[in-house]
């Protein structure tokens, strides 16, 4: 019989690869997004539409079954999400027009809208308050891995045997990592416990994720004081989180849409350079993302107040990216271009992690899925806006286009690194909540 601690490494593992998937769906189009417009003879208008397509109902699932994982075990949910993504994209697979891309999509991205916070709740269920940066991290940490490792292969794929295997190569991998997670997945001990240092009590006196609280007989925990979503919603930390969040996920749209045009047709770097570059933006997200984790960590441990370890430190690392995407248009050609775009687009990721973090240690166990959900769904209109207005902007401005995209990307990152610093409070706003 595997121990707590081992099974909560072995499911923070498949939900590492779960995000690195999810990831990999989300780029496909980026990387391919020449033969694409080239295959189906579209404009980048038409193009960024077609990307922006993924998110017509991301934000709206997103919030829906976040609401719905304080109800139902999220392991269905998270199997759930895996099926639906593979299904998804067996049309587009097989053949078809804009017209099977955008349903395509749409499908894919209403499968998709969930899966960062339910992969996040079902993670920060193995571990207490204090021990959830690193786990947390290594979520977001999937997301970089699924670019990197996507990148050159999805690219070798593409280049080989045509896009639509590319899209066949990720299918095949969510139903993959489905048929592994129905035995290895689940949820911990820490899913319903109201005090986030101490775990619930199985009914099986093992964490199998179907915990119970001593006293109350159900995973939703204690129903004396149940916190209204309306209010964990006006808290400053809630708004600062999600503003702060925003402004990352508009940069990750930004980066898996035309971050690879940008390159080659903005800055004029060849294809190859373009690859290299796009991984070392995302290796640097990777290693800051980790970092983050272990400085936020170490501040906790001591004594530090969440305020600083986590609101503090992401809205630093989003106000240096901020003041690089700012300098970046008028920045001269070369290393100084280069530094520019890796720091504004690769220091920004980390605050996905510190947003959850921060939501879980504010929000009652028996909302945090909701609130979660909810702050996922407000972000992620961001990946609705971002490619469509890009593409809108290169097309009647031209390689213009990005330096504007950019000033953009840049004054929304200033905005969340200010209400990161002055709004994100857990621990005072949390106290609000219970009296």
């Amino acid at each position: 019989m595997r121990s707590p601690r081992h099974r909560a490494w072995v499911v923070t593992a498949l939900l590492v690869v779960f995000m690195m998937i999810n990831f990999a769906d989300k780029s496909v189009l980026g990387l391919a997004a020449d033969p694409i417009r080239k295959d189906l003879g579209l404009s980048s208008s038409a193009f960024g539409l077609a990307s922006s397509a993924f998110f017509l109902l991301f934000s709206i699932c997103g919030a829906a079954v976040g609401l719905l994982a304080d109800r139902v075990r999220p392991k269905w949910l998270l199997l759930a999400m895996a099926a639906l993504w593979s299904v998804a994209q067996a049309p587009l697979a097989m053949g078809g027009g804009l017209a099977v891309l955008i349903t395509s999509r749409v499908l894919l991205g209403a499968a998709e809208g969930p899966a960062f916070p339910i992969a996040q709740q079902t993670t920060l269920s193995w571990f207490p308050n204090h021990r959830r940066n690193l786990p947390g991290a290594l979520i977001v940490l999937g997301i970089t891995l699924g670019v990197l490792i996507a990148a050159p292969v999805l690219t070798w794929v593409i280049h080989h045997h045509g896009w639509r295997s590319a899209v066949t190569v990720v299918a095949l991998a969510g139903t993959v990592w489905a048929l592994l997670w129905i035995p290895l997945g689940g949820e911990g001990p820490y899913a319903a416990a109201s005090d986030d240092d101490s775990p619930a009590t199985a009914d099986s006196g093992e964490a199998t994720g179907t915990a119970t609280v001593k006293g109350a007989g159900t995973r939703m925990g204690p129903a004396a004081h149940r916190t209204p979503y309306r209010q964990i919603l006006a808290t400053r930390t809630w708004i600062g989180a999600t503003i702060a969040y925003f402004g990352t996920y508009w940069v990750i749209a930004f980066g898996l849409v035309w971050l690879p045009s940008y390159l080659h047709d903005g800055l004029g770097y060849s294809s190859a350079a373009s690859a290299r570059l796009l991984m070392l933006v995302w290796g640097l997200s990777g290693v800051v993302v980790l970092g983050q984790a272990g400085v936020a960590g170490w501040l906790l441990r001591s004594g530090i107040t969440s305020r600083r370890a986590r609101g503090g430190v992401g809205g630093i690392l989003l106000l240096i990216g901020a003041a690089a995407c700012l300098a970046l248009p008028s920045a001269p050609a070369g290393a100084a271009t280069v530094a520019l775009l890796v720091i504004g687009f690769g220091l920004t990721g980390a605050m996905g992690s510190i947003a959850v973090t921060t939501v879980a240690e504010l929000a009652p166990a028996h909302r945090r899925g909701g609130a979660l959900g909810l702050m996922n769904a407000v972000v992620t209109t961001a990946g609705l806006i971002a490619p469509t207005l890009i593409g809108s902007l290169v097309d009647t401005q031209g390689a213009a286009g990005y330096q504007h995209a950019v000033l953009i990307t840049g004054a929304l990152l200033l905005i969340g690194g200010i209400a990161a610093i002055t709004l994100i409070d857990p621990s005072r706003d949390a106290r609000l909540l219970s009296a």
